[in-house]
């Protein structure tokens, strides 16, 4: 069992004017309910495969979401239905992937775990623990040697730090000091292993640090502080100043998936950090600052849960994918440009 104390639950003012303040609010009031409703579909078998729910966490995604630019690449886990939402792809959508829909934003291809949205530069949704990290560096090369002003975010857990892909991708980051911010959102146990039981050095920022990037270390259920350390670390690598690693310190109230029995940490433990939880905290602070009534809460609320309904209404309305559809995308008629040049020099 993980014997890390749990902390004293965020507080303190919340530093930004009432709209601003309220959103924050609502993108995890979003997150939080779409979530939930996730979880009683797969319970009823609508949505099948692998579900993993981002509740507790939720203001890693809102928090970093909100300073990243439209023109930055965003690259999540398969835990990635936040970040996907708060990027930009409609509700709908998501819903319509998780149900294996043609209305999804991966066609119904991908599921939970693959979701995906070019135009919005949300590269997935990774199944593979540390798959996300290379093809980070990949992006930030990418944009350096084309010129292309933005950055690339990758989130990933902490147990993805005991991958080779990531000290890879942080090695030639630092190396050739590309625009990457990397997010570690460590809820201290990977899949279902505690931290100090899987790595030998579990100061993560530590490990960051020896590649020679800049580190922080942030509250993860904390949205002002999540935002605030990501707006800083996001400007710090918009001026060129190499990539960064920020680890944010969070905690998932689920078990790893909905097929983890969850017997790797105490009840009590997970009931200690539900007093952290970064909804309630978030709201008492705005009520007790005057930006927030218990009206406009119950509203806001009310507005994700109609949301939500919606969206399950879409997905149940939206079509499977014809049989003759299914090998769509695996082979293309299409010659390789190369082997095509070279036959017409040969005629």
């Amino acid at each position: 069992m993980n014997k890390m104390k749990v902390p004293a639950p965020p507080h303190g003012p919340v530093p930004w004017q009432k709209e601003f303040a309220l959103s924050m609010l609502a993108d995890m009031l979003r997150i939080r309910r779409m979530e939930e409703r996730a979880a009683e579909l797969y319970g009823q078998q609508k949505i099948r495969g692998f579900l993993h729910l981002y509740i507790g966490e939720e203001a890693v995604a809102a928090g970093a979401l909100r300073a990243l630019n439209a023109d930055d690449n965003v690259v999540a886990t398969y835990r990635e239905h936040g970040h996907a939402l708060l990027r930009g792809l409609t509700m709908d959508a998501i819903m319509a992937e998780m149900f294996g829909r043609q209305g999804g934003c991966s066609r119904g291809r991908g599921g939970s775990m693959h979701l995906f949205d070019r135009a919005r530069r949300f590269f997935g949704g990774q199944g593979i623990v540390g798959g996300g990290l290379p093809l980070t560096a990949g992006l930030a090369l990418a944009d350096k040697l084309s010129k292309r002003q933005a950055l690339s975010a990758c989130f990933f857990g902490e147990g993805a730090m005991a991958e080779g892909a990531f000290h890879e991708a942080v090695n030639l980051a630092a190396l050739w000091q590309l625009p990457v911010l990397f997010c570690c959102e460590n809820n201290l146990y990977a899949m279902g292993t505690a931290l100090a039981r899987s790595e030998s050095q579990t100061d993560l920022c530590v490990k960051a640090a020896s590649y020679g990037v800049d580190v922080m270390t942030v509250d993860g259920m904390d949205v002002v502080a999540v935002h605030e350390a990501m707006h800083f670390g996001a400007q710090k690598v918009r001026d060129g100043s190499g990539p960064m690693f920020v680890e944010l310190r969070t905690y998932r109230f689920r078990a790893h998936s909905m097929f983890d029995p969850d017997l790797y940490r105490a009840k009590q433990e997970i009931e200690a950090w539900k007093t952290r939880g970064p909804i309630h905290t978030y709201t008492a602070r705005l009520k007790a600052q005057g930006l927030l009534s218990e009206d406009e809460f119950l509203a806001l609320d009310a507005a994700a849960v109609a949301e939500v309904e919606a969206a399950v209404a879409f997905a149940e309305g939206s079509d499977w994918e014809p049989v003759e559809n299914l090998l769509r995308d695996v082979h293309t008629s299409a010659e390789p440009a190369v082997a095509s040049a070279a036959a017409a020099g040969a005629a």
